[in-house]
This record gives C-alpha cells, structure tokens and sequence, in this order.
C-alpha cells in the first residue's frame, strides 16, 4: 500500500473561478484505475506555507507507478499542475509494518 499526498500553493486568489476550475480539473484524476480514498484537502495549519493537499492510496507500487504514466495524470500536470502550482511537497508513504 502506497499513500500518495501533495500538499501545494496555487497562484489563484482564494475563491476564485480559478481556483474551482483547477480543483474541477483534479476531480479526473479520481478516475484513474487504481486510485483509491481519493481526497482534496485545505490546509488549516499555521506551521507551514501550504494552502491545499491531495491525497490517495495505491494497494501496489504497479499501481502507483501506473498512475503516473496514465494520460490523465500526465496532462493534468501539463495543462494545470505546471502552470497554477507556485510550490509543492510530494509525499509518499508505505506502512512500516
């Protein structure tokens, strides 16, 4: 099991026509085989500079590695994640157990 988070700034004003279109965008990566617990996050923390997050879980890392070669994922990186993402943290995590 992988657990697949970034956590990220946009460039949009917060609210804005933007910043929905973007999370509109990052829907369609929900709907990439082998994507589960989906989620898109705020950020409520004062510890650190991030406003949002995404998070999802793999059952392998074939799945995984998957995901990042599908078509969706690549131009959604392409198309928004490229052009709207001022800064990002990408965190991977498998159970210690």
């Amino acid at each position: 099991m992988i657990q697949h988070s970034v956590i990220f700034t946009l460039k949009h004003a917060p609210g804005s026509i933007q910043e929905q279109a973007f999370f509109e965008a990052v829907q369609q990566l929900a709907t990439i085989p082998g994507v589960g617990q989906f989620s898109c996050l705020r950020q409520i923390s004062p510890k650190n500079q991030f406003t949002f997050g995404l998070s999802m879980v793999f059952a392998s890392q074939d799945e995984y590695d998957q995901y990042n070669q599908h078509p969706l994922h690549q131009a959604f990186v392409e198309q928004h994640w490229i052009n709207e993402v001022t800064e990002f943290m990408e965190i991977d995590f498998q159970p210690l157990d």
